[in-house]
């Protein structure tokens, strides 16, 4: 998502660029709390000592962090957790994967709201404070999808090579050798500058089986965003 298409959705669109502006903030608030809250339970209490189990996204999220996402769209979370402290050898799998979690369930809580007020209140005129709400739910579903499977892929600084790491000695070395970081981070790069298309289609195709899993019929392409 470029800074000019971003900022044309905040003109031509602001119930869009406020929903998706809204659902990133509580997203990645709440997928840092699930750091937090697997750090505690695995003996670390840095997240509790540092001042971030909190509901305030001021304490997840760095002043870079609302910048693009104000400016971009796009955005990202701090939890502080100091593995060593973990009392599981595979606490790190376990703190890693939590997040990812957080926002499988967000996404699981938004398609049930979103669909289940389609199903028994009916698709809102468009345009109304209500067609505004059930879109939002969609959107905020749908951010979270992308949100998990995006986390989870195993390449660093990503959950998911905290996890595979876990499991695998040499993955591990591999991703804290010096030498090999700047490959991570051109693999990294590469996947957010063009594999994001992918994650989006995962997003819309888990939408639209929810949709019509549901409904009993196909998600009408257009009739929401």
């Amino acid at each position: 998502m470029t800074l000019a298409f971003f900022i044309e959705i905040l003109t031509s669109d602001p119930v869009l660029y406020i929903s998706i502006v809204v659902a990133v903030i509580i997203s990645i608030t709440l997928h840092e709390l699930g750091h937090g809250v697997a750090a505690i339970s695995q003996g670390d209490d840095t997240p509790r000592e540092l001042g971030h189990m909190t509901l305030d996204p001021r304490a997840h999220m760095p002043p870079m962090s609302w910048a693009l996402l104000l400016l971009v769209g796009i955005s990202y979370g701090l939890m502080p957790v100091n593995p060593s402290r973990f009392r599981s050898k595979h606490g790190d799998a376990l703190v890693s994967a939590a997040g990812p979690a957080v926002n499988l369930l967000l996404a699981a809580l938004g398609f049930a709201i979103w669909l289940g007020w389609l199903k028994f209140g009916g698709i809102a005129e468009p345009g109304t404070t209500t067609a505004n709400f059930q879109r939002f739910f969609q959107i905020f579903a749908r951010f979270n999808i992308v949100l998990c499977i995006f986390n989870m892929l195993p390449i660093p600084p990503l959950d998911g090579s905290s996890v595979l790491g876990s499991f695998s000695p040499a993955f591990r070395q591999a991703s804290r050798d010096p030498a090999k970081q700047q490959l991570f981070f051109g693999v990294f790069l590469l996947i957010f500058l063009f594999g994001s298309g992918y994650l989006w289609a995962a997003g819309y195709a888990v939408e639209d089986l929810a949709f019509e899993t549901v409904m009993g019929y196909p998600l009408p392409r257009g009739l929401m965003q």
